[in-house]
């Protein structure tokens, strides 16, 4: 209330697998990362706030004066736990546009995106391997999963997307996570492979690649739960229309009983011999 341009934020993060290397509650480059997108904008508080993994304050009197500008900084901030996140995933990115050979050439490296879950990064000299281990608690959304990222694999193939990323799926774990914990690779929806080269990270494209692997397991959730959800709304309106066509079929007792009661018919009688006929409505 005293400076209404002035704003805490504190960000939790999911709690890292045994095999992913946290410093001070961080991932590795998460603060250079925050000083490159965000500036002066941005000031880290040490330590943060109790239960939090990051603290920051944020000057909004410093926000572009241009509004377009303004809006995508205000973007960043809101996403300010996938750039954290992604920090580790977008520095070996970085070298692979550079072709900058490092000591973790070729070795495994875990990044967590999930409570006691991580996917794997490969680097190499020219292409980044990026393995996710798919797990589902649901059986259905691992059935489901497991669908979609079949089908996922084979759009690939089509004509217009002949410069996207390479992928793979496997039911078992690829010969690049070898070595990895047995932990890690309990998967019951299978594992997915993208082979990055330079020309998916050049320029603009760094940031966007970045984001799509980072939020790759909650795009593929949002779609298992939207098939489910149309599944659903398309067997509750087929047995409306069962129970419609039921309903059609039932006859209608009051018109049946009002015809029974206004039917005519003839009775044969024996009296004394003599067959009369008698006539009653």
């Amino acid at each position: 209330m005293k400076n209404p341009n002035l704003l805490v934020l504190s960000v939790s993060l999911p709690t890292p697998p045994p095999e992913t290397v946290f410093f001070g509650g961080l991932p590795p480059e998460a603060i250079e990362a925050i000083k490159a997108a965000y500036g002066t904008v941005v000031h880290i508080l040490d330590p943060p706030k109790d239960g939090f993994n990051l603290t920051v304050k944020l000057n909004l009197s410093k926000l572009p004066p241009d509004e377009e500008h303004r809006q995508e900084l205000l973007g960043k901030i809101a996403s300010i736990r996938e750039v954290v996140q992604g920090a580790p995933l977008k520095s070996v990115l970085k070298q692979l546009v550079s072709r900058t050979v490092k000591s973790e050439l070729n070795k495994l490296i875990s990044l967590v995106h999930r409570p006691n879950e991580s996917f794997f990064v490969v680097p190499q000299a020219d292409k980044v391997t990026v393995v996710f281990p798919m797990r589902f608690k649901d059986s259905v959304d691992s059935i489901l999963a497991t669908s979609f990222l079949q089908e996922f694999v084979d759009a690939r193939r089509t004509a217009g997307l002949g410069n996207a990323p390479h992928c793979l799926w496997s039911p078992s774990p690829p010969q690049e996570l070898k070595g990895a914990p047995a932990e890690a690779l309990l998967a019951n929806a299978g594992f997915v492979s993208f082979v990055i080269s330079p020309r998916h990270v050049e320029g603009r494209k760094l940031d966007r690649t970045v984001w799509s692997l980072s939020t790759f397991h909650a795009y593929v959730s949002y779609h298992v739960k939207c098939s489910e959800g149309f599944m659903h709304t398309r067997m509750r309106r087929r047995v409306e229309s069962l129970i419609e066509a039921l309903d059609r079929a039932k006859p209608d007792w009051k018109k049946v009983k009002k015809a029974v009661q206004t039917r005519s018919f003839k009775r044969l009688s024996i009296n004394d011999g003599r067959a009369t006929s008698n006539s009653r409505n």
